[in-house]
C-alpha cells in the first residue's frame, strides 16, 4: 500500500476506535473475532481492497482479525462467491462482509449462513437483497438512480444515441446501471452492447467490441460503460468516433480525460473504498461489541464527476481512496 494509504489507515484506525469508545487494549485470545470480507478482482477492487486494509488496521489494533478473500476472475461469479463464503465460514468467521452479484446463486448460501448464526453485512451491491437474506446492513450505491443520474447528464449534452456497454450481463448492479441510464435519458435513442463476462478483464477484447459496435452503427454519439472505462475510451478512439464516454468508477487516466474535456465526460463514483471500509468496520463493531447503527442502508454514491469538479477529486484517485 502507498505511504499515503498507510497514513490514512492509521488515522482511520484511531478514529474507528475512538468512535466505538473502545480503548487501545487488545482483546484477549478468547475474545478475538474473525472478520472476513469477500470481493472481486479488477482495478476497481484494488480501491475496494484499500478500504478494507484501512479497516483491517483498526480491527487488528483492537486485537481482532480481518481477512480478505477474493474470487480469481469474473467467469463464474455466483458459484465462486459461494466457495469463498464457505471458506470464510469453515475458518470460523464471526462476521462476513460481501457483495451479492448473482442473487439466484448467492442468496441461498448467504441466507443459510445467517440462519446458522453468522452475521452478514452487504456492500457494493445487494441493496434489494438485504432483507431477503437477513443481512444486517448494506453499504454501497443504489445503482438504478446512479445510472439515471448519468443518463440525465448525457441527455443534457444533447446526445442523440446512447450505447450502454454492459460489462457483466446478468449481474444485478450492471443491469441496473444500464436500466437507470436509459430512464435518465428518456427520449434519447438507447441500445445495449453486452460484453462477454469472461472478457471482463481483457481490455483489448472490450475495446474491440466497442469499436465494432460503433463501426456498425455510426449514429451512436455517447457510450455509457458499466465499468472498464479506459478500454471503452480506447475502443471509441480506435473507431475514429467522437462519441462521448461516461463510465462507472474511475482511474487516473479517465480523470485526466474528464478534466481536459477529452472523450470521457462523466464518471459515476460509488466510492468503493468507503464501501469496504464501512462494511468491514461494521462487521467488527457488531461481532465484538454488539454495536449496530439504526440506519441499515447507507448509500456511498452516486457522485457525478465532470469537468466542473474533476480537479478536486483527482487527489483521492491518486492516493487510492477513489
Amino acid at each position: 500500500m502507498k505511504k499515503t494509504s498507510l497514513k490514512i489507515a492509521a488515522v482511520a484506525a484511531v478514529a474507528a476506535l475512538a468512535f466505538t469508545g473502545v480503548n487501545a487494549t487488545a482483546a484477549t485470545a478468547a475474545d478475538t473475532k474473525k472478520i472476513y470480507a469477500l470481493g472481486g478482482t479488477d482495478p476497481f477492487f484494488t480501491v475496494v481492497k484499500n478500504g478494507f486494509d484501512a479497516a483491517k488496521a483498526a480491527v487488528e489494533a483492537d486485537g481482532h482479525k480481518a481477512t480478505w478473500l477474493a474470487i480469481k476472475d469474473w467467469s463464474n461469479i455466483g458459484p465462486d462467491m459461494n466457495k469463498i463464503l464457505k471458506t470464510a465460514l469453515d475458518s470460523g468467521a464471526d462476521a462476513i462482509a460481501t457483495p451479492i452479484w448473482v442473487p439466484a446463486t448467492q442468496n441461498p448460501a448467504i441466507t443459510a449462513a445467517v440462519k446458522g448464526g453468522t452475521p452478514v453485512f452487504l456492500y457494493n451491491t445487494g441493496l434489494t437483497e438485504r432483507k431477503k437474506v437477513g443481512a444486517l446492513a448494506y453499504y454501497g450505491s443504489d445503482e438504478f438512480p446512479a445510472g439515471k443520474a448519468a443518463g440525465t447528464y448525457l441527455k443534457s449534452l444533447k446526445v442523440k444515441h446512447i450505447l450502454c456497454a454492459n460489462m457483466s450481463p446478468g449481474t444485478v448492479n450492471h443491469e441496473a446501471r444500464c436500466a437507470g441510464t436509459k430512464a435518465g435519458a428518456a427520449g434519447v435513442k438507447f441500445s445495449t452492447l453486452n460484453i462477454d463476462i469472461t472478457k471482463f478483464k481483457d481490455a483489448t477484447a472490450v475495446a474491440n467490441a466497442v469499436k465494432g459496435a460503433l463501426a456498425k452503427d455510426k449514429t451512436v454519439d455517447a457510450v455509457m460503460a458499466t465499468s472498464n472505462g479506459d478500454a471503452v475510451v480506447a475502443g471509441v478512439k480506435a473507431a475514429g468516433s467522437k462519441a462521448k464516454v461516461g463510465t462507472f468508477d474511475m482511474t487516473n487516466t479517465l480523470m485526466d480525460l474528464v478534466e481536459k474535456g477529452d472523450t470521457a465526460v462523466v464518471l459515476v463514483d460509488q466510492q468503493g473504498w468507503l464501501q469496504s471500509f464501512l462494511a468491514t468496520t461494521a462487521a467488527w463493531y457488531y461481532s465484538a461489541y454488539g454495536i449496530l447503527p439504526a440506519t441499515a442502508d447507507v448509500l456511498t454514491g452516486p457522485a457525478l464527476i465532470t469537468k466542473a469538479n474533476a480537479t478536486k477529486v483527482k487527489a483521492g484517485v491518486k492516493s487510492g481512496q477513489r
